[in-house]
């Protein structure tokens, strides 16, 4: 039988898990280098392993420089002709780590060839939602106020009910005025910014929307999962300087302000994997005894349409 991505499922689950583990030792250490260079350094060690040709087509440390599974870094172990591409964040949450705060998350996902969008490591703005709502529900361009007074109708609830996530950031000024005028809950956040939107399909959370800021990759990582189960997101780049938008029109971008619907993001099948490192809303972080490790992780992939969470030991 062909192999597909789904047969890869358990060894992305462990790429993710050996990631966190390999980060434990620097939890509260106040090193924020050496707990992302240890998750790095697991997760290129385990996927040079695997049987495929894959392409690193989102990846981190460009911003801050650190050490980095590059953008166009090829991995596997070339044994096969398969050919995938590859969205991952070693350590989603370097300075959660390096401070022992909530959420910080190992985090990769997989796809066939061409399966996310290219997108440089920049801002991008976004807005999400969970399933069962209307298509194309969501514009960027809306205002907030609107966007929020709909949602509660289509929800059949009052907008002082309506639960915000948002990133806490003092660049979302105008995002929690709006809050605070229409008297919505809000879901503050400070740091993990794949939760937040992946947050929106999680029934447990009662989060409603998410809104606001925050890194590319993590988007297109989010939106993996969003599409998977049913959800919506929409985003658009931010770019900063010249040398930022000269780098998206050479990675293929033609439109610097497009707004991109998740069928952009995520345009083919996906597996998305997330392994805990701290204790965090959405998992509990690594624990480690004398003889073991316990990790808890997530699974979820446009096959199955659906979450698994995962507890496993590994024996020191």
């Amino acid at each position: 039988m062909k192999k597909t991505i789904f047969h890869y499922n358990s060894k992305l689950l462990k790429v993710s898990q050996l990631a966190a583990i390999a980060v434990y030792d620097y939890i509260g250490k106040k090193d924020e280098t050496s707990a992302d260079r240890a998750a790095v350094e697991s997760m290129r060690t385990e996927l040079n392993k695997l049987d495929f040709n894959a392409t690193i087509v989102i990846g981190e440390g460009e911003r801050d420089k650190a050490p980095m599974l590059y953008i166009g870094e090829k991995v596997g172990n070339g044994s096969s002709k398969l050919n995938f591409d590859i969205a991952l964040d070693p350590l989603e949450g370097t300075k959660i780590t390096a401070n022992n705060k909530k959420n910080a998350l190992t985090v990769i996902a997989m796809g066939n060839k061409n399966s996310f969008l290219y997108a440089p490591d920049v801002y991008m703005e976004k807005i999400a939602v969970g399933p069962n709502l209307p298509n194309n529900f969501l514009d960027l361009d809306e205002p907030f106020e609107n966007v929020i007074e709909k949602l509660a109708k289509l929800k059949k609830k009052s907008v002082s009910e309506i639960v915000v996530c948002v990133l806490d950031r003092p660049r979302h000024k105008n995002i929690f005025e709006v809050i605070k005028k229409k008297k919505c809950k809000k879901f503050l956040i400070p740091d993990g910014d794949i939760f937040g939107a992946v947050s929106t399909a999680i029934k447990k959370f009662n989060i409603d929307i998410y809104v606001g800021i925050g890194g590319a990759p993590e988007g297109v990582l989010a939106a993996s999962v969003l599409k998977s189960l049913g959800g919506q997101m929409q985003c658009r780049l931010i770019f900063n300087n010249k040398s930022q938008e000269k780098r998206a029109l050479k990675m293929g971008i033609r439109n610097l302000k497009k707004k991109y619907e998740i069928k952009d993001l995520i345009k083919q099948d996906s597996i998305f994997v997330a392994t805990g490192v701290t204790n965090g809303y959405l998992l509990n972080g690594v624990k480690k005894n004398k003889k073991k490790f316990i990790t808890h992780s997530l699974l979820v992939s446009s096959k199955s349409k659906k979450i698994n969470f995962i507890k496993s030991e590994f024996k020191i």
